[in-house]
């Protein structure tokens, strides 16, 4: 845990609202050998009272989550930003490793995300020959045919422990579906994939949290969204990825704590100098995608967000130095979180019951 971390986290005790980063690294990648330590593929847990709550499930979510002490039986449900595979690689895991840790009384596990892109996105312009897209007959699904599929492609391991060992199927205990985006926001995957000015909306509920979402932009995928947290003591937002955006701005208003995602574009356009098409294709997609550190902190200021923390960092290798570039201009409080690092969020649910004059402070 880093040491400006460990300022804002104080004691767990007071049973705050808190986030658990359990991946800080973004990209389909590995990053191996990351000054602040090796980086995990992006997922966060949102832990209310007894209950958790996942955001993304990038590579090493599960062994994350056993290292942070969180069950994947305590899930209540699991939100995906969006189907890049960065965000999504480890969500067949998480059902079949899973399931063995479920008892009899296991809630169900709602899987909560993007629906089917609806049409392809086009063609990049540097393309010398257009390529052809992968499985035409079903090129986009969304979050519930997704899940459909992974756990078809489990199949014979699936029905081996069912069959054989008498184990539950995760088909009965995890739950996909597609989020709806409100008819009248004016979407459209291609020509208007983030309208400007979308009220938040709501996408689950329960006892603890309400969680509303918006449409971010990152192109060409669509549609991304980014979510908040509200709870009796406190607020979180984050971001999913998202190049500077409005809509996000809104959502995070004067939330207790706002992840947002950053990237290095000095280092993106290192990595890429000189190359052919792929590279200057890669260059035009993380510059039109993604936010800089410095970006970050100006969405922060303008949500009025009392703290930011940057994750989903890409290198996954950078020095924090690249990250903490940005820390002075920021109005709130200003943290680079490593893996498994613990963010409470809001006040302490005592003060929350005193207020309502329920206990005394």
């Amino acid at each position: 845990m880093t040491d400006t971390t460990r300022l804002l986290c104080g004691s767990v005790a007071d049973l705050r609202p808190r986030v658990v980063t359990l991946g800080t690294a973004g990209g389909p990648r590995w990053w191996p050998g990351a000054d602040a330590g090796e980086r995990s593929g992006i997922a966060t847990a949102v832990i209310v009272g007894d209950r958790a709550y996942l955001v993304d499930a990038g590579h090493g979510v599960g062994r994350q989550l056993n290292l942070a002490g969180i069950q994947v039986s305590s899930l209540r449900a699991v939100f995906l930003t969006h189907l890049h595979s960065d965000h999504t690689v480890d969500l067949a895991s998480l059902a079949l490793f899973g399931m063995f840790t479920f008892g009899a009384d296991q809630h169900p596990i709602r899987i909560i995300g993007p629906g089917d892109r609806g049409a392809l996105p086009p063609v990049a312009a540097h393309a010398v020959v257009p390529p052809t897209p992968v499985f035409a007959e079903q090129p986009t699904p969304g979050t519930a045919a997704m899940f459909h599929h992974l756990m078809a492609a489990h199949a014979t391991d699936l029905n081996d422990r069912v069959l054989d060992a008498l184990r539950p199927s995760p088909l009965d205990h995890f739950l996909p579906e597609d989020i709806r985006i409100p008819e009248d926001s004016g979407y459209h995957p291609n020509d208007n994939a983030t309208p400007d000015d979308v009220r938040p909306f709501e996408v689950y509920a329960d006892e603890l949290v309400t969680v509303t979402a918006t449409l971010v932009r990152h192109p060409p995928i669509a549609p991304a969204f980014a979510f908040r947290f509200d709870t009796a003591a406190g607020s979180v937002t984050i971001s999913g990825d998202t190049a500077p955006c409005d809509n996000l701005i809104h959502l995070a208003r004067d939330t207790d704590l706002l992840l947002h995602e950053a990237i290095d574009f000095d280092w993106v356009h290192r990595s890429y100098s000189g190359g052919g098409p792929t590279a200057q294709a890669s260059i035009e997609h993380h510059t039109k995608s993604h936010t800089s550190p410095q970006q970050a902190v100006d969405i922060a200021n303008a949500a009025g967000a009392k703290a930011l923390a940057l994750h989903h960092l890409v290198p996954g290798t950078a020095p924090r130095s690249v990250w903490e570039s940005a820390a002075q201009r920021c109005h709130g409080d200003f943290f680079v979180p490593d893996d498994l690092d613990v963010l409470p969020f809001g006040t302490s649910l005592g003060a929350h019951l005193a207020r309502e004059g329920v206990v005394a402070p």
